[in-house]
């Protein structure tokens, strides 16, 4: 036996915690009720003020009045009011904890229910995470020479590349001056040669794709497969295809979230081929291709303009975007970055769980709706009749004993209604209902590399031909691909770029113009960013 956690590192000390630290939070529902419990104390007092002397003027004794004022004040404690929401997210952290959902602070309870888009990561979050060679193609050597590059590297990918290269006994050579592109692929000397291994862009980018691999990779990425390209001295050798498969719970979970209004969105870093054919599988509604690991913060920031957005991940590279949405999700199985980030932890690791999330969040919501109601609708009746306004008439009134018992029949009312969310079944869709507000349309954001053009490049989706306009900028200082990121945000900032693809290899930026734009005011951009031009065509 190997203790590998004790005390309060265990898992189930940090569950604890964090169901104790999102007890003692309030949610900003909450906070409205505190407010309105304050102007709602005072103007009781005045009301009990103005029962008693109304009966005084209209000739009661003194006794009479004051046993009015005090029912008054008994009758309306605010007891209810109070306990309405924290009973109700005491319950709800309580119901998720026992399902393996872990809310970290009230607000997130209440936050996971209002959600109109959920951003999901694709590897490890709707698929496995241990994606596998399913295909080689075809030079003698490739998949030595992958394997000597692969081997430096911590990428799911390389790992599935490894596997297959123990398995034909391949022993992998030392490489030196390795080095990592994030989004792009890898690159290191051995014996004297220059291997190189990555996406598609960035391979051929260093030399040309000869026309057979180049339709091998298409038809692979249409399976859902991802093809790595790897070259030595720049000449491509070859192909390895990998492949992740898609959970079995994802499609329906997928499902799930849509039913109930909920616009669901891939991320990857895949490119738009092979991110389409998993989106397909999966059954998502949109698909953001070719996202670099620090850009999934800047795609989750664009979505928050059209809702409420909940951002699934579980790598080190999905916490920016977790701590960016309005609700972060980790998945259990994640990294302990992602997790730390993240406002909500779903310990199993299931994509069902997040559906179940939302719906147990809407469910606390709907019970603090209703407790509140009856909180109010408990005063308006009550307070008539302990003040006396119907003893003329009907004869009906409210001793300060009854006062008291009929007080604390509200509050039992309302922890017995937030109790009832332990009877809630999270994991059964069958009563899921559509937001009002969902978001509907085009949500995916322009910049983004994985924009799917339904028509050809120069129409609209009327049909009707657009002006277009293409130009290469030479820029030289882009030394990787923050330089890139940096580039590209300062050109699609000016009014007329519809988009720009920088590329800090070829040193330079290829635009698409929707219309006019001068160069001096491209220029005047990159130079901005701490770039030279030295040429625009």
């Amino acid at each position: 036996c190997e203790a590998t956690r004790v005390g309060e590192d265990t898992t189930l000390s940090q569950i604890i915690r964090m169901v104790s630290d999102a007890a003692a939070t309030k949610a900003p529902i909450a906070k409205i009720a505190d407010k309105v419990s304050g102007i709602f104390v005072p103007t009781v007092i005045g009301i009990a003020a103005v029962t008693i002397a109304v009966w005084l003027i209209l000739g009661e004794s003194v006794g009479f009045a004051l046993a009015r004022g005090i029912s008054v004040l008994v009758i309306s404690c605010p007891c209810a009011l109070g306990l309405a929401t924290p009973v109700a997210i005491m319950v709800g952290n309580g119901m998720g904890a026992k399902n393996g959902i872990l809310f970290k602070t009230a607000v997130s309870l209440e936050a996971a229910g209002r959600t109109q888009i959920v951003a999901l990561d694709k590897t490890g979050t709707i698929t496995m995470g241990e994606p596998n060679v399913t295909d080689i193609l075809p030079a003698p050597g490739v998949t030595a020479e992958a394997a000597s590059l692969e081997a430096m590297s911590e990428h799911p990918l390389a790992r599935a590349v490894m596997r297959k290269a123990e398995e034909h006994g391949i022993v992998p050579a030392a490489v030196e001056d390795f080095r990592a592109l994030p989004g792009n692929g890898l690159e290191a000397e051995r014996n004297g040669s220059r291997l190189t291994g990555g996406s598609e862009r960035y391979v051929g980018g260093l030399g040309a794709i000869p026309d057979s691999l180049a339709e091998a990779s298409r038809r692979l990425a249409g399976e859902g497969k991802t093809p790595l390209f790897f070259a030595k001295d720049g000449e491509v050798r070859g192909i390895i295809a990998v492949a992740d498969t898609v959970k079995e719970d994802s499609p329906a979970a997928i499902r799930e979230l849509q039913n109930m209004g909920i616009r669901v969105v891939m991320l990857t870093g895949d490119n738009e081929r092979t991110a389409r054919a998993v989106g397909r599988l999966a059954g998502v509604d949109d698909v953001v291709a070719g996202v670099l690991p620090d850009g999934k913060e800047a795609v989750v920031r664009s979505l928050m303009e059209h809702g409420k957005v909940m951002m699934v991940g579980d790598g080190i590279n999905d916490a920016p975007a977790l701590t960016r949405a309005d609700v972060g999700v980790a998945i259990g199985a994640g990294t302990d970055v992602a997790i730390d980030a993240a406002d909500v932890v779903v310990m199993k690791s299931r994509l069902s769980d997040v559906s179940a999330a939302v719906r147990l969040s809407r469910a606390t919501l709907r019970i603090i709706h209703e407790n509140l109601f009856w909180a109010f609708f408990y005063n308006c009746i009550g307070i008539p009749l302990a003040a006396g306004v119907f003893i003329k008439t009907l004869g009906i009134g409210i001793t300060p004993m009854f006062g008291a018992a009929a007080m604390s029949l509200s509050s039992f009312c309302v922890v017995t209604n937030a109790l009832r969310l332990n009877l809630t079944k999270i994991h059964d869709a069958s009563h899921d209902r559509k937001m009002k507000n969902a978001v509907t349309g085009e949500i995916v954001p322009k910049s983004t590399p994985d924009r799917e053009q339904p028509q050809s490049a120069n129409q609209t989706n009327n049909g009707k031909e657009e002006q277009t306009m293409k130009k290469v900028m030479k820029i030289e200082g882009m030394m990787c691909p923050h330089c890139e990121a940096r580039v590209k945000k300062a050109l699609e900032a000016i009014d007329g770029v519809e988009s720009a693809a920088p590329s800090h290899e070829k040193a330079e930026a290829v635009l698409e113009l929707s219309k006019p734009v001068e160069d001096a005011v491209l220029t005047a951009a990159v130079v901005e960013a701490g770039y030279e031009v030295k040429g625009i065509a």
